[in-house]
């Protein structure tokens, strides 16, 4: 288990990293209500980065996540080897920290972060405060097509005109064709196709599906990734990310799913349509991300680990070894 934070941040560089975090944020007015449920918890963020030669140089890219209608973050404390550089990546305007440093004598790097989250839950957000006419949300990502194989699970189906029932016939779709399963090759890249052939994977693979049959017909939508937290209070490990979607239907806001949270928790099925549980925090969202500094490996698929280069070369992701965790906060 990688160690906890040995240093905190000093007074200024801690004002710098706060700055960075809430300078893109929402204003109080698109606050959503405080009588929504909210949880405010220490988020540890930490990764071992192994097998590199001894001083061999990395660079090295870490999301950071953002304050807004959803979430407040702080960075209580920081164990990096260098002093990062913060940047906005140009499309999504996803948070980044990069950093250059040297591995070990030992062939490590050891990265922690930890957050501090207060995360309500969400609900759809108010109509006229989108980015509906951005084309982003209709295009096609890599893994996510806007027609072809996902587009037969649609077929001799009767859809509504209206999208906001179309959107949910389109997740009724993907709950009743995916099951949740990581037992076989080929999950967790968010690849629609692919969870149209197998029907089973992970949350990329059933909002990945979801998304794909949205944009297909016309409704803008978006992923977003980060991770869940256990709904019991106290402390404990996370075993991974989590990610969901949101999608914007003619006359609404944005309006959040969680379809694979819906396939575990088939109670919860009418609550994850339109709802997300305060029990989450966001780190990025998109797909075919390029990074600043610009990467010199493909767009990444999406990002939430860190993402790790030597030599011009994305590093295997069986070299970087994360650990995360959480810690209630009394309110």
């Amino acid at each position: 288990m990688i160690a906890k934070i040995s240093r905190s941040i000093g007074i200024g560089a801690l004002s710098l990293w706060l700055v960075c975090l809430l300078a893109v944020g929402v204003g109080a007015e698109e606050l959503h209500s405080t009588s929504l449920p909210s949880r405010t918890f220490l988020f540890h963020y930490a990764a071992m980065i192994e097998h590199l030669n001894r001083g061999q140089m990395a660079q090295i890219w870490l999301p950071i996540p953002s304050s807004d209608a959803q979430q407040e973050v702080e960075i209580v404390s920081r164990d990096l080897p260098a002093e990062p550089k913060i940047g906005v990546e140009g499309v999504y305007g996803n948070r980044l920290a990069y950093l250059e440093t040297r591995a070990k004598p030992d062939g490590t790097i050891r990265l922690e972060v930890v957050y501090r989250v207060t995360r309500r839950e969400t609900v759809e957000s108010p109509h006229g405060t989108s980015e509906r006419a951005d084309s982003k949300f209709l295009a096609s990502n890599a893994l996510v097509p806007i027609n072809g194989k996902p587009m037969t699970l649609l077929a001799n189906k009767v859809l509504p005109q209206d999208q906001m029932a179309l959107a949910r016939a389109l997740y009724d779709v993907v709950f009743d064709h995916m099951e949740y399963r990581k037992d076989k090759p080929g999950w967790g890249r968010g690849d629609a196709a692919w969870a149209c052939d197998s029907g089973f994977g992970n949350c990329t693979d059933f909002h990945s599906l979801f998304i794909s049959l949205a944009r297909s017909n016309r409704i803008p939508s978006s992923f977003e990734i980060g991770f869940s937290i256990p709904q019991r209070r106290g402390t404990g490990e996370i075993s991974g990310y989590h990610c969901w979607a949101k999608f914007e239907p003619a006359g609404h806001g944005w309006v959040p799913v969680d379809i694979s949270e819906a396939k575990l928790n088939p109670q919860k099925r009418e609550f994850y349509f339109g709802h997300l549980d305060e029990n989450r925090v966001a780190f990025s969202r998109g797909r075919d991300l390029v990074l600043v500094p610009r990467q010199a490996g493909p767009p990444v698929n999406f990002l939430v680990y860190p993402y790790v280069e030597v030599n011009g070369q994305p590093c295997a992701a069986e070299q970087i070894h994360c650990h995360f965790s959480y810690e209630d906060v009394a309110q």
